[in-house]
């Protein structure tokens, strides 16, 4: 019988984060099992509050306000802490020192506290003040310089990468010094920068420049020594992107085209030949591609094993069964929009799933909840510190 006891149950998250990769970290870690409490200035909310990418990357926390400018709200908020597993934050570096908040202060009350830091930059080296957001991550990184076509400028990838990226990062980097804190007893620092999420992502862009000493120019849909692999217009305007860049993939794709005997071909074989001649091949392939609609490309292609797909728009993506069997299009009902459309869990786990625990939270909302039902304020102080603008 599986263990329907959530993997993170009994895990206390306090999140300070705001905008994406902090939050969106944090809710990770709620969707399988964690408390998440995320502070908040009070009066505002953070400052994406209002915008559907707040609804989605909060889903599953707790909200309570915080004066962190206050002194009464720092001590309030470590008073919070000394319960807390993990602290996500996403201040500017050095934040936390200045307000006598420094990881090392926190863990002389609470010496398994994990901190979780993101940042642009990271938290020490030249650039580590240098201000940042996902787009100027994404160009320090590398990614923006390779994405486009060579005789056009460089062009910002369509979704928030660095953000995203480093949330899963810190995740990854919470979940870690957890592991570590069950044989030292000691939590420890988790740094994440923006950019560094993106480049180690980069693939062998380092190798291969410390091989030749060349810059990877743009290139368009082509990358180099991936071939073939493109996308291709079918008869009836879609677009179908076929990737076989196996010998074995390739052999397949040309028993689907009806021409197998471009696997003996000169210009194809041997591996070399056929990077030489990507255009080549790409255009026979386009040709195939644009005599037929894309139900019949794909059916075929599927028969063979060909690995290809139709260029999806969220449109398709909402109507397509897949993602429906694997419960990746959910409908969350926000406070705020009513019921939106959001992915779902990733990743899928057998014996603990990961739940979506709730929308995200109205500013406020479990005030009293934590600060008398977990810290033990009495009602009479929880009006005093609202009445003062701390909470």
């Amino acid at each position: 019988m599986p263990n329907r006891l959530p993997a993170l149950a009994g895990i206390r998250v306090v999140s300070a984060g705001q905008i994406l990769a902090a939050p969106f970290c944090a809710t990770l870690l709620a969707e399988f099992g964690a408390e998440v409490i995320k502070v908040e200035p009070p009066g505002t909310g953070e400052a994406n509050r209002g915008n559907l990418s707040f609804e989605q990357d909060n889903r599953g926390q707790k909200s309570v306000t915080i004066n962190l400018a206050h002194p009464e709200g720092r001590a309030l908020f470590r008073r919070l802490l000394d319960t807390a597993d993990v602290l996500v934050e996403n201040l500017r570096p050095g934040a936390l020192e200045d307000w006598d908040l420094a990881p090392e202060t926190l863990r002389q009350t609470n010496p398994g506290l994990v901190v979780v830091r993101i940042s642009g930059f990271g938290q020490d080296g030249p650039y580590r003040d240098r201000a940042a957001f996902d787009r100027v991550a994404l160009a320090f990184s590398g990614i923006t310089a390779v994405t486009g076509y060579p005789d056009r400028p460089p062009v910002r990838p369509g979704y928030f990468v660095a953000d995203y990226g480093a949330g899963v990062f810190a995740a990854f980097g919470a979940l870690a010094a957890l592991r570590a804190r069950d044989h030292t007893g000691r939590g420890q620092d988790v740094d994440v920068a923006l950019y560094e999420a993106v480049w180690r992502m980069s693939g062998t862009h380092a190798a291969s420049y410390g091989l030749t000493g060349r810059d990877r120019p743009r290139s368009g849909n082509y990358y180099p020594g991936v071939v073939p692999a493109e996308q291709f217009e079918t008869a009836d305007g879609h677009y179908l992107v076929i990737n076989a860049t196996t010998q074995r993939a390739f052999e397949r794709l040309c028993e689907a085209i009806g021409r197998p005997e471009l696997v003996t071909d000169p210009r194809f074989t041997p591996r070399q030949n056929l990077l030489a001649n990507h255009e080549a091949i790409h255009a026979i392939i386009r040709e195939w591609a644009a005599a037929r609609p894309l139900a019949e490309a794909q059916a075929a292609l599927d028969r063979h094993g060909v690995p290809a797909s139709r260029v999806y728009q969220v449109s398709d993506i909402v109507a397509d069964d897949h993602y429906a069997a694997r419960e990746q299009v959910v409908s969350v009902d926000s406070p705020v929009y009513g019921p939106i459309l959001q992915p779902g869990v990733v990743p899928r786990l057998t014996a603990t799933p990961g739940t979506i625990p709730g929308p995200a939270p109205r500013l406020g909302e479990h005030n009293r909840e934590i600060f008398t039902g977990l810290l033990g304020l009495e009602e009479h102080e929880l009006a005093d510190l609202a009445a003062r603008g701390i909470i």
